[in-house]
Parts: C-alpha cells; structure tokens; sequence
C-alpha cells in the first residue's frame, strides 16, 4: 500500500500550525482521505479558532485539537510519538513581527523546530518531518539585475528570468526572520544527514486560497482582498512593482503529500515552492486585476520599502515538479478569483453579477 493511503497505519497524522491557512487546508486533505489527524496549534492567531471548527464540523472525532506551543518541549514529544508523519507549520511567520520581537521570533521559529527534531531522534523509527520553508532564506537577492518593465521587475539574467530562482541559490539570510526559519531549515536538512531522521523542506512562495485571512504582515493576496472587498485603502510598500510568484493553497498541499509519499527518494532534500513563472505578478498587477473582481479601482496609498524585500522573487519549481510529480498549477486569476468570492462570502459581501459560480473546496 502507499505510504499516504490510511488503512496503512492507523496511527494519526501530526500537523503542527494545524488551524493556520496551510495548515487547515493540509489537514482537511489528509482527513478527508481517511487519517486521523492531530491539529498540534496554540491558537495564537486571530481567525484560527473558525478554522478550527470547520474542521470539526466536517470530519468530527478524525480531528484532535491540542492546544500547546512547540517550545513545550514534553507535549510536544508526546504528541510525536504517536505520529506516523509529522507535517511542521507552526511558526512565527512576520517579518515585521521579528523586527521588534526578535528572541521571541528565535525561540518560536529555531528552538520550537529543535524541540521536534530531538523528539524525532529520540523516538528513532524513521518517523518522516515535511518542513514550510521560507524564499526569505535567499535573502534580498541585491545582486541580480532587474528592469522595471511596465509596472513590474524583471530579471535581465535570461535562466533567472526563463526558469526563475532555484535550490542551488546561496543562502543569504536577512532580518530576524530570515535568519530563525533560515536556521531551522538547515537542521531539519541536517537531521537528516546527521541522525538519518527522514526529512525534507519546502521553501514556500506565496501562497494564497481559501482560509486565508491574511494581514498587512503576512498573507498579502487574501490581505489586499479582505480590504478592497470593504472598500478600505491599501498601503504598497515600496513602489508595488515587487514581482512574486503566487501557489494556490491546493498545489502546496499536493506538494506536501508528495513529499510524504516519496520521502525515501527526497529524504534531505529542499525543494522551492511557488507558482513559477506563469504564475509571477507584481502587486500593481495583482490589484488592478482586483479591481476588475469588485468592478471599481483599488485605494492605494504607498510607504517606504520594509526590511529584506525582494524587488522579485519567483522560484524554479523544476525540480520540484520533477521529484514529486506534481499537478499542473492552478493559475493565478482563477485561483485569486475564487479567494475573493470565498472571502465575500465569508463577510457577506455581494460580488459583481457575471462572475462564475464560487467552486466547492474538496
């Protein structure tokens, strides 16, 4: 049997960040396929708790809360031996956040990860780790050449602009954060290495869909909906014309199982993950496309550039695609359109006549 098919190993899954964005959608997969999950969150995010209870609503007792912090480093090893896979979200995820909150970003995002890593080695049964990486291990990338072309930057070396940022990059760790998830990527690859704990990272892109209730710091695509939805003003840092490479939340989950699934064949390996380059779009570009979505111009307004931004980022999923044999992507003005129409539902906000019918998420 395959190593994802529940009737396999009765034993639940272990998602920690559980009740986040990625993490709800990833376990509502994974129980909806039959596994019993444990959704391993201290609830410290606003708007968690409602995706909590969805997921309860709708797969019941295959869903176990425990509400802990990862640096409580005895229930977090109980909670690992009981676990056939551990799938590693919960983080501090702000940028902005690590900024003023520097130790606290450290001991959430570095000695949270070490707490689940020796409670893998102690445990000692190739129990696998799939970890969400950042891009903001790359750094600001302040080295490459890019032309403003339009309202948006592009790379002027041609593999970087054909094929984007790959796995290869020196790291290049800027702001707090960087340096906290930057770190922990490296021993999660370490422990691999080193203990032949089976793992394997993923350094995320952007990634947006349904259940995202994003924020100014964090969650940008479902940030600039949620406000141009309520018809609030948007603030750019910078000049808007940021390229990244957006990955509808159903693609990174599929990556995730892949992982799960091919661990023996990637055990410490890293793999970027992001929409790619059919994928890549400015802020500028994203937002006049969401004002086509509500049918009016987006209120803008325009602050200094923040600390580690990239003028572009787009990863080369290549090698991604390759080892986990994964779907094509969804593209990103269907997936965004469908965000919104979720969100205005969500907030009981009518859309424009003419869109196409809200799709059902599995």
């Amino acid at each position: 049997m395959a190593r994802t098919d529940a009737s396999a190993d009765p034993r639940p899954v272990l998602v920690t960040g559980g009740a986040g964005f990625i993490g709800s959608n990833l376990a509502d997969r994974l129980a909806a396929e039959g596994h019993r999950v444990i959704v391993y969150d201290a609830m410290s995010r606003p708007g968690v708790e409602r995706n909590l209870a969805w997921l309860q609503a709708r797969h019941g007792d295959r869903i176990e809360h425990i509400l802990a912090d990862i640096r409580d480093t005895a229930r977090m090893a109980a909670a690992v031996q009981r676990a056939k896979v551990v799938f590693h979200l919960a983080a501090q995820v702000a940028v902005t956040t690590s900024m003023v909150e520097p130790v606290e970003d450290m001991t959430i995002n570095l000695i949270g990860t070490m707490n689940l890593l020796e409670a893998l080695r102690a445990k000692a049964d190739n129990t696998p780790l799939v970890f969400a990486s950042t891009n903001k291990v790359y750094g600001d990338l302040a080295d490459l050449d890019f032309a403003l072309e339009g309202e948006a930057y592009r790379p002027t070396e041609p593999q970087v602009r054909a094929h984007g940022i790959g796995e290869a990059r020196p790291l290049d760790f800027h702001t707090p954060y960087g340096c906290s998830k930057g770190a922990a990527d490296q021993y999660v690859l370490d422990y691999a290495r080193s203990f032949d704990v089976p793992t394997c990272v993923l350094r995320m892109s952007c990634i947006y869909g349904q259940r995202q209730m994003g924020t100014e710091d964090q969650g940008w695509v479902a940030h600039f909906l949620i406000r141009a939805l309520k018809g609030q003003q948007i603030t750019l840092f910078g000049d808007g014309c940021q390229v990244r490479d957006i990955l509808d939340v159903s693609n990174a989950v599929e990556a995730y199982l892949a992982a799960w699934e091919r661990i023996d064949e990637v055990s410490g390996r890293v793999f970027n993950l992001g929409g790619g380059p059919r994928n890549a779009v400015s802020l500028r570009q994203l937002l006049d496309f969401v004002g086509r979505i509500i049918d009016r111009p987006v209120d803008i307004a325009f602050s200094d550039w923040r600390a580690g931004d990239q003028r572009y980022f787009v990863a080369d999923t290549r090698a991604a695609e390759q080892a986990l044999d994964l779907s094509p992507k969804v593209d990103w003005q269907d997936g965004v359109t469908r965000l919104a129409q979720w969100l205005a539902a969500e907030s009981g906000i009518n859309l424009p006549v003419g869109l196409p019918p809200l799709a059902q998420s599995a």
